[in-house]
């Protein structure tokens, strides 16, 4: 004998107490007896007791009824701070024009912060690259490859502090990036 549950339409074994798609208390199940039909709904009544309602309130979804989960879904703050950090400033951006977070200070602080230790990288490589002409090979290698691990190590470890929900300020950067909100 196959129950089924009145809350979502789920199939559910005959012993079952509780749905275990939704949860619903479901009646509990005895063994149908002459002149009771099985019932298609999750409780035990006979045709003659059960009202009719209708088709069954379940129906599944078709394929036009269908949204992407993405379209629905919602990024907790911490993580979305987290996020500005990855692509340096494009995803600083990218936080600052969407809507539900631009206006959360701690993801609109953490995407200023992004964009500025973008920047002052980017202004740190071109001064490697100026003076590069003046020092010995060795020398601009190293400030470059020193560059190089700043920028990863930095990324991560900003990534790392957002995510645990941490509102750590780099120097100069990050009292720029409190002005901002």
């Amino acid at each position: 004998m196959t129950k089924f549950c009145k809350q979502c339409g789920a199939t559910v074994s005959p012993s079952a107490r509780f749905c275990n798609k939704c949860g619903v208390q479901l009646a509990p199940a005895t063994e149908p007896t002459q002149g009771e039909t099985e019932p298609s709904v999750g409780y035990q009544t006979t045709s003659q007791e059960r009202p009719n309602y209708g088709p069954s309130p379940y129906q599944p979804p078709s394929q036009a009824d269908y949204q992407s989960p993405a379209a629905n879904a919602d990024i907790k703050p911490h993580v979305a701070a987290m996020l500005c950090y990855p692509l340096f400033f494009i995803t600083g951006i990218i936080f600052l024009v969407l809507t539900p977070y631009n206006k959360d200070p701690f993801v609109r602080f953490h995407a200023y912060q992004s964009i500025f230790f973008t920047v002052a990288l980017l202004a740190l490589n071109i001064m490697i690259k100026i003076l590069s002409i003046f020092l010995p090979g060795f020398l601009d290698d190293l400030l470059a490859t020193g560059l190089g691990f700043i920028a990863v190590g930095g990324t991560i470890w900003m990534m790392y502090q957002a995510y645990r929900g941490n509102r750590v300020k780099l120097p100069v950067i990050g009292d720029m990036a409190e002005d901002r909100q």
